[in-house]
């Protein structure tokens, strides 16, 4: 750890998505840093747990360590550790734990943590146990309630659970902002240039869960901000391992190895099947009047949402 951010409030926790719930914890954290004017810092975890623990990578995740440092750095923070979980990782006692990296790795002035934060060998480090370490070493704890949110708390299973069904809107109001990923632009069957629609495709994990059909979206390239609208799958062709394909309005430039950043914006159809080329132009068409008329309307949903730089004010 840089001696710069040696001493700071640090919180803890794996942060998939870092939606909102995340963020009640995130703002305790910053709150707790500018009262004693110590940096901040975000300390999570990659890959996450459970695909430690899986016989494969098995959870449609949210946000890799990239986007997790991108929303951290949107919201204010000084830093982010990340941290290899592994099974050696797990299996290290709780105290141990505290004393190796809290203490001596971090030099914690405070922690924050959810009200659901485990560590250590059998996840005997509780929010408790935190706070009676934290006595004894001499440095503070914080634990944040989750946010309610309805009839039940904001998560990333619901996040998770709203893109799945193709519920853009549903999952952007949990996380506070659109939802994004990202990849490295390759070539694909060109079916797209000839449909008079080419497209920018980058793969998506296998563990991906989106809901397949066509989006409304934000496409940033070199810092640049474009509208556009995607497809996820393919169910007139070969729709095994589908790429994300994305339509750049207005734009006819040579990208292929190049990072591209998509923010979801709208949800604006599930996959359909056409009985030739000419229907699926004609539906091609219109998706694209629709995708117009949400990313011009798109307003930021949040003050990280504006942070981010996918849609303005």
């Amino acid at each position: 750890m840089p001696d710069a951010l040696k001493g700071a409030i640090v919180a803890i926790g794996n942060f998939d998505g870092c939606h909102r719930g995340h963020q009640h914890v995130f703002a305790a954290a910053r709150k707790l840093a500018e009262e004693n004017s110590v940096p901040c810092v975000v300390l999570t975890f990659e890959p996450h747990p459970r695909d430690v623990f899986a016989p494969k990578p098995m959870l449609y995740r949210l946000t890799d360590g990239d986007a997790k440092a991108e929303l951290v750095k949107a919201l204010g923070f000084d830093g982010i550790a990340v941290m290899e979980f592994s099974r050696d990782l797990a299996g290290v006692e709780a105290p141990d734990f505290v004393a190796r990296y809290l203490i001596d790795a971090l030099d914690v002035s405070a922690v924050v943590v959810g009200g659901d934060f485990h560590f250590g060998k059998g996840r005997a480090g509780t929010p408790g146990f935190l706070k009676e370490q934290g006595q004894a070493r001499g440095f503070a704890v914080e634990v944040v309630d989750m946010l309610d949110e309805g009839a039940e708390p904001v998560s990333s299973s619901r996040v998770r659970a709203a893109l799945e069904a193709g519920d853009v809107a549903g999952a952007n109001a949990l996380l506070g902002y659109h939802h994004f990923f990202k990849g490295t632009v390759v070539r694909g069957d060109q079916r797209g240039r000839e449909l008079g629609y080419p497209t920018a495709n980058f793969a998506v994990p296998e563990t991906c869960g989106l809901a397949q059909g066509v989006y409304a979206v934000k496409a940033r390239l070199d810092g640049v901000v474009f509208d556009g609208v995607a497809a996820y799958g393919k169910p007139m062709f070969d729709n095994t391992k589908p790429p994300f394909e994305t339509f750049i309005f207005d734009f006819d430039r040579d990208i292929y190895g190049q990072e591209l950043e998509v923010a979801l914006l709208g949800f604006i159809r599930g996959q359909m099947t056409f009985n030739g080329l000419d229907g699926l132009i004609a539906q091609m068409d219109h998706d694209s009047t629709q995708a117009r008329i949400i990313t011009a309307q798109a307003r930021p949903l949040s003050k990280l949402d504006a942070a981010l730089g996918f849609v303005s004010a």
